[in-house]
């Protein structure tokens, strides 16, 4: 029998704290929640690996260490209200819950929207809930928001995401150029958005994140 409590305690010793990654609410978070509940059956043995997980239909599960440096960078405090963006089976969801006070998270696939409110459900984050729809809409009736996380990559972030964002709010977000990416925060500040490089990541581009094409004669 695996003993997924071990393979959680290597993850954030090998992967989590030598990323310089050391404040004690992710940390706690990442030593707590089961990852092993929020990936599809057959990848379990798989779940704490250190490489972004392969979902199908273009998804993947962002590995370890990206979440947690980007968690890390926008430091979430307890008393805030997170939108997690693109959570997927909920996995991400459920660490941001035991930092923050509340957490929104949008997935559009209806089937892994309903996978992550169960495996919500079963780890007991009550604070959490998975809006169903489309992932460059957010989910404007429960914000404005604190914070604001994109679990993938971006090339554009629409205006409408950004629009949720209090003043004073922050947003992570992995700008993908071609095979490289940064990760970035973008602060909120009246109207305007400045942004500032976190570290480097990759990750594949969400649906509706992507640079908009066009054309000339």
């Amino acid at each position: 029998m695996t003993d997924f409590t071990a393979r959680r305690t290597m993850m954030v010793d090998t992967q989590v704290r030598p990323s310089d990654v050391t404040k004690f609410p992710i940390i706690e978070a990442m030593l707590t929640v089961a990852r092993e509940e929020f990936v599809p059956a057959a990848q379990r043995e798989a779940a704490y690996a250190g490489e972004d997980m392969d979902l199908g239909q273009g998804r993947v599960m962002v590995e370890p260490r990206t979440l947690a440096k980007m968690l890390d960078a926008l430091a979430i405090d307890r008393n805030e209200l997170v939108l997690d963006v693109g959570c997927a089976l909920g996995y991400s969801t459920a660490v941001i819950a035991r930092m923050a006070e509340a957490v929104v998270a949008v997935e559009e696939d209806e089937a892994m929207a309903q996978e992550a409110q169960d495996a919500l459900l079963a780890a007991g984050a009550d604070n959490a809930v998975v809006h169903q729809g489309a992932m460059m809409n957010g989910a404007a009736q429960h914000g404005p928001y604190d914070a604001i996380v994109v679990q993938g990559g971006v090339q554009n972030v629409p205006d409408a995401l950004l629009d949720q964002l209090k003043d004073g709010g922050r947003i992570g977000c992995i700008f993908m150029n071609g095979p490289l990416g940064e990760a970035r925060i973008g602060h909120k500040r009246g109207n305007k958005m400045s942004w500032r490089l976190a570290f480097n990541a990759t990750a594949a581009i969400l649906p509706g994140f992507e640079t908009e094409k066009t054309f000339t004669l």
